[in-house]
């Protein structure tokens, strides 16, 4: 019922904003229901980051979550090896190569700009944790498909820490 009323009274916002010569294609929501719709965005604790903390629980690992104290924040920290790693969306964080990182066809130039400021600051954080001595693992949304394949890929991350590679 309450989602009726929403739009019914969203209706008449966008009558009376048309009226007044106000230009199409604007945002058709309210500011505070953007607002809400953003605000449920989660930035940590994301499903796949609760599935490569439940994966690497099961390898043995132990870990910590969300450090403010490295640069940007990353996901999981295991301070015994000195990693961190970041699971990033492939849309957001534009995964190279992968579909879901596709470019939304309206508002280009807002997105563009965006997505290359979200870039530059994943590649500024991953310097400077490495240049402080940390292990950067980035790990993406689309590798959770190939649960055994992620599996591999964390123990010979792991392997080369123990032998000195990397």
């Amino acid at each position: 019922m309450g989602d009726r009323n929403f739009f019914a009274a969203e209706g008449r916002r966008l009558a009376v904003f048309y009226a007044a010569g106000n230009i199409a294609g604007m945002d058709t929501v309210s500011a505070e229901k953007r607002s809400w719709t953003m605000s449920q965005v989660k930035g940590r604790d994301t499903k796949p980051e609760k599935v490569v903390r439940s994966l690497l629980h099961r390898m043995g690992y132990r870990f910590r979550l969300h450090r403010r104290d490295l640069p940007g924040v990353p996901d999981v920290v295991l301070p015994k090896f000195h990693v961190a790693i970041f699971v990033h969306g492939c849309f957001w964080h534009r995964h190279q190569g992968c579909g879901r990182a596709s470019m939304p066809s309206s508002n280009v130039a807002y997105w563009r700009k965006k997505f290359e400021r979200n870039v530059n600051r994943d590649a500024q954080c991953r310097e400077l944790l490495e240049k402080a001595g940390w292990h950067v693992l980035v790990i993406w949304e689309c590798e959770l498909k190939d649960m055994a394949a992620l599996q591999c890929r964390l123990t010979d991350f792991f392997e080369k820490l123990r032998i000195g590679g990397k």
